[in-house]
């Protein structure tokens, strides 16, 4: 069950939330150098975000819904479909907005500190020990537009990978679902 791993994961999820990312940014780069930090420290930062809504999209499912599905022995594909990813969707599309901005704000700063060849967090750093103003001004216009740019298109992609592949010809409501049965009665007599 999805307890478990609720209490399986508790423990990791609360450690990364309260560890400052500096902390986690020194100790990736002893262990991996400075090539994949940002990434590292973005996924670590983002983790949370979505493992949460994740975690409160599929708490929203209503209880007698899952039981109806047993009981009609829906398969997992369908339960899935019909089911769990309809609740997911909301929070997995708000989780990966707020998730955006913190993956580029948490992995400039891992560049920032580790000073990998060609990054933005290279040019911050020497923007900053030069005192070179306009162009660390310039560089957080760069990372705003970068991430604001990054939301919007990951979000249009979520919204378009749930809407064309997993929820394709399900009703988005119960007036909708009337109308098609109304339609298919008239077109009958």
């Amino acid at each position: 069950k999805w307890e478990n791993g609720e209490i399986l994961f508790k423990p990791f999820l609360s450690t990364v939330k309260a560890v400052p990312v500096a902390s986690f940014v020194v100790l990736s780069l002893l262990w991996f150098g400075s090539e994949n930090l940002s990434a590292f420290i973005s996924f670590l930062m983002v983790l949370p975000i979505i493992y949460t809504n994740v975690l409160h999209g599929i708490k929203s499912v209503d209880a007698k819904m899952v039981q109806m599905a047993k009981v009609f022995r829906l398969s997992f594909g369908r339960r899935m479909k019909y089911l769990w990813l309809p609740a997911i969707k909301p929070f997995i599309i708000s989780g990966s907005a707020v998730a955006s901005g913190l993956a580029w704000k948490s992995g400039v700063a891992a560049e920032i500190i580790g000073i990998p060849d060609g990054s933005i967090g290279e040019m911050l750093f020497e923007s900053k020990v030069y005192l070179d103003t306009e162009t660390l001004l310039a560089w957080t216009v760069i990372i705003v537009a970068l991430s604001i740019g990054t939301e919007k298109l990951f979000s249009l992609m979520l919204k378009g990978i749930f809407n064309l592949c997993f929820l394709s010809g399900y009703p988005k409501n119960t007036n909708e679902k009337i109308q098609k049965n109304e339609k298919n009665v008239s077109l009958k007599l």
